[in-house]
């Protein structure tokens, strides 16, 4: 069942137990926290990108190698990101921004991977990331700007007698952002597995069920899951970026409250 089933690629277990608090000491009482396979897959993409980031600069060389230029051009993509959105002011957030467009671009090549792991795929992944973003613009947004960060609720140029109407919308769409911008991620990466899941798993019932006849029936969900295969590349290369611009916009509303 697990192996056709397309829902079964996104089951959270345990490898191992750290500690548990709380409980009488029987068994499953108290609150257990665990090593799971998500914690896993997270821990590897951080440390691949480190070591990849290690390697690639620790010769910095004046003419560089393939390596090294690649690492320059992942540094310069994501830093011409920036200040195109926030401005050269934002580039006190770039370690942010770069830390969270390789994290989430790092995931999501893993997920690709066969019996791999796919974090993104999981609300509450990229619900965490999304509010690290949210509450680091309302931090400095009034560590900055005090209480002038609240202009961001008025927009320039706005009648005040729509004021009253207008104002509530921001306000509530700015409260929305954690949201969209996690459900945005995660809703892409867990319906394009699931298709792909889908396509590929259709594609071995046939064969199994109908013999020789069924490689050929095969053929079609078979291309349309090579196909899918090489879209989900690519949607796990936009959503990083998605979700990277969107961070370097909602920080430059904290930088220029009033723009």
């Amino acid at each position: 069942m697990a192996g056709t089933d397309p829902i079964h690629q996104f089951v959270i277990y345990d490898i191992f137990e750290l500690f548990t608090l709380g409980g009488d000491g029987t068994e499953g009482s108290g609150t257990t926290f665990a090593f799971t396979n998500s914690a896993l897959f997270m821990v590897l993409t951080v440390a691949t990108i480190t070591l990849f980031l290690l390697l690639t600069t620790s010769g910095k060389k004046l003419v560089p190698t393939r390596a090294q230029l690649t690492s320059e051009l992942l540094y310069e993509f994501v830093a011409g990101m920036v200040r195109s959105s926030a401005g050269t002011a934002g580039m006190k957030f770039f370690p942010l921004v770069f830390s969270l467009f390789t994290f989430i671009f790092a995931a999501n090549m893993f997920g690709m991977v066969p019996y791999f792991f796919t974090v993104t795929s999981h609300i509450i992944v990229t619900f965490a990331l999304s509010m690290l973003v949210f509450l680091t613009v309302i931090i400095y947004g009034f560590v900055k700007n005090g209480p002038k960060f609240l202009k961001l609720f008025v927009p320039a140029g706005v009648p005040g007698y729509i004021l009253p109407i207008v104002t509530p919308i921001e306000v509530i769409s700015f409260l929305s952002r954690p949201i969209s911008l996690s459900v945005r991620l995660f809703g892409n990466i867990l319906a394009g597995h699931i298709t792909l899941k889908v396509f590929t798993g259709f594609a071995v019932m046939m064969i199994a069920g109908l013999g020789a006849f069924g490689w050929a029936a095969a053929i079609l969900p078979m291309l349309m899951a090579i196909a899918l295969t090489g879209l989900e590349f690519l949607v796990g290369a936009v959503q990083a970026y998605v979700f990277a611009v969107l961070t370097c916009m909602y920080l430059n509303d904290a930088i220029h409250p009033s723009h």
